[in-house]
């Protein structure tokens, strides 16, 4: 049995890297392989039949000087900045908040050799399996089933950018999500995704299972992210 799983552990340090999901700034970047296990657990998503813009390329990065004026910026309270961030991004279709440098710091450390997770969202009946990458300074997340059906192919519903121009002078990073398909995801269900791919990453306790599934998936339990979100087994 040891022989076997390290034989399957080898060919998948020879499998081809994935791309990331969406087209990243400075070209495409390979990643590490999936985890091993994807395939067992995934059947867990639930097929949405959506399709795909064909070349759709979700990660135009935005330049934060293009947003809000940075000479002014400069010169406001880390509040104040906060407080017309968020207030810009009401009712545009966008979200937008913000986090302290240190989180930013635990956050990134805690993404390098952890970039994947999933994340069950409830809708009404049951779940929505989303599928997360983490390549900061951008997030995304695509429906599960869709990532089953396209891979590297499939277009991200929801994309987050992070802003780190005031993380030394103001103890701030600017978070700016962007709903890529609004009838697969409504502007509050986007802001809990965000809330908590967060959680899952800067909380000791819950960090564990975003270890588990990166790096020990033989281990990884489902059930275990269904637990940890009070959510039933179905």
């Amino acid at each position: 049995m040891r022989s076997l799983m390290l034989s399957k552990l080898l060919r998948l340090s020879r499998s081809p890297l994935p791309r990331p999901l969406g087209v990243l700034p400075g070209g495409a970047r390979e990643e590490e392989p999936l985890p091993g296990h994807f395939l067992r657990w995934a059947a867990v998503g639930s097929c949405r039949g959506s399709k795909f813009a064909t070349g759709f390329s979700p990660l135009q990065h935005k330049p934060l000087d293009s947003i809000i004026d940075m000479d002014r910026a400069r010169n406001r309270s880390a509040e104040d900045l906060v407080s017309v961030w968020d207030d810009y991004h009401l009712g545009r279709g966008h979200i937008g908040t913000s986090m302290k440098a240190k989180l930013y710091r635990l956050l990134e450390q805690r993404s390098l050799g952890c970039r994947h997770f999933v994340i069950p969202m409830w809708r009404g009946v049951g779940y929505t399996t989303m599928f997360l990458q983490v390549q900061l300074p951008h997030m995304l997340f695509t429906g599960l089933e869709d990532y089953k059906a396209r891979g590297t192919q499939a277009s991200p519903y929801f994309t987050v950018s992070h802003y780190t121009e005031f993380a030394d002078t103001k103890d701030l990073v600017l978070i700016r999500g962007d709903v890529v398909f609004a009838s697969k995801l409504s502007d509050s269900e986007a802001r809990w995704l965000l809330e908590t791919a967060q959680s899952f990453y800067l909380n000791d306790v819950r960090y564990k299972l975003v270890e588990r599934f990166n790096k020990e998936t033989h281990d990884f339990e489902f059930k275990d992210v269904l637990q940890a979100l009070e959510m039933p087994t179905l």
